[in-house]
């Protein structure tokens, strides 16, 4: 356990930048950058102004990591590896966490993963259908991500519900830049839709989600390289090559309000993947408490909710979903499952983590 009192948190996403001061289960500083290029003069700014005891930086990829750890250079250089398989991500995080660590010399700076909440996956959920002495050797498996964004759900769900983390049989729908579900079993991830890397699952703004092996092969063999490969399934796929645009989900819900085809199709296959992925993630658990909206876009879109609650009454839901007030909202009607939507906070669950590492994967029930 690290002795701190004021969390510095760097949060890169794929296009934005958050930087918080967490003192206690407060947010005293906090700078975003949206549509951010990637350099680290944010940070070396916010730096400026701010004191801290402890730096923490989000990463993507931690492999087998159950919990935080120290940013060394071998650490930071055995997280490296892990680049191919996030590249939207995770270079981004080790160039962040470098650069902090020559801002902050004089102070601890720790990696918080986004992998750690799904280090305990059942065999059954992380095992991928390839023979096994090849997963063996190369090291394939199903790992999960947004972790730090469905731990702090979990535990703000329980606290909302007054329930214990160790009762609830939650379905959390992380709807961001990228899309991801996860069955939570009385605190533990049972399943999730994103594996081996975050291109597998729902469509995100520029990955393409889930595809039939098959077209991969069709485009090498078509003459397309593993580097274009992979640069046209992480950064033009998704909603952006389903409707010709960025993929912004606000650019498609204008533009389909608008009467644009391309826009409406997206949004459908949107909306369609993720409510099955939900009812996916229901087969996970022997029963369903809640489900859980969290992430920028499930915040902000109310209608986007309600489009995808309206394929899943055979769930058992509450009818219905409301926006935020002063704080998240519960709506439920009990015996039905209630439905949720939180705020993303994954700064105070990097904050927390560093207070205490034993608490980043999934092995603890408390509610607060």
């Amino acid at each position: 356990m690290v002795a701190v009192t004021r969390v510095l948190t760097v949060n890169p996403g794929s296009s934005s930048l958050k930087l918080a001061v967490v003192d206690g289960d407060e947010v005293t500083e906090r700078r975003t950058v949206d549509r951010w290029d990637g350099s680290v003069d944010p940070l070396a700014e916010f730096t400026k102004r701010v004191g801290i005891d402890v730096a923490a930086v989000r990463i993507v990829h931690g492999g087998d990591r159950r919990g935080p750890t120290r940013l060394t250079g071998a650490e930071l250089a055995a997280l490296a590896v892990f680049s191919d398989l996030a590249p939207l991500h995770q270079p981004a995080g080790l160039r962040l966490a470098t650069a902090a660590a020559g801002l902050l010399p004089d102070v601890p700076l720790f990696g918080c993963y986004d992998t750690s909440f799904h280090s305990g996956l059942p065999e059954r959920a992380r095992a991928v259908p390839v023979p096994a002495a090849l997963a063996r050797e190369l090291g394939i498996r199903r790992h999960g991500f947004h972790g730090l964004s469905v731990a702090y759900a979990v535990r703000r769900a329980a606290r909302l519900l007054g329930r214990a983390v160790d009762e609830l049989r939650l379905v959390v729908a992380h709807i961001g830049s990228g899309v991801s579900i996860t069955a939570v079993d009385r605190g533990r991830s049972a399943d999730t839709s994103m594996g081996y890397s975050p291109l597998e699952g729902v469509p995100g703004n520029t990955r393409s989600g889930s595809l039939d092996p098959e077209v991969v092969l069709a485009l090498l063999r078509a003459g397309r390289g593993p580097t274009e490969v992979d640069d046209l399934l992480t950064r033009r796929s998704g909603l952006a090559g389903l409707s010709g645009s960025d993929g912004d989900v606000h650019t498609l819900l204008a533009a389909r309000a608008r009467g644009d085809a391309p826009a409406r199709t997206a949004l459908a296959v949107y909306t369609h993947r993720i409510a099955r992925e939900i009812a996916a993630a229901r087969v996970s658990l022997d029963g369903l408490d809640a489900l859980v909206f969290t992430g920028g876009v499930a915040e902000h879109n109310p209608g986007l909710r309600a489009e995808v609650l309206a394929a899943l009454h055979h769930l058992g839901l509450a009818d219905g979903d409301a926006e935020f007030a002063a704080d998240d909202e519960v709506v439920t009607a009990p015996p039905a499952a209630a439905v949720l939507t939180i705020r993303a906070r994954e700064e105070l669950e990097m904050a927390r983590q560093v207070h205490d590492p034993a608490m980043a994967s999934a092995g603890d029930r408390r509610t607060s």
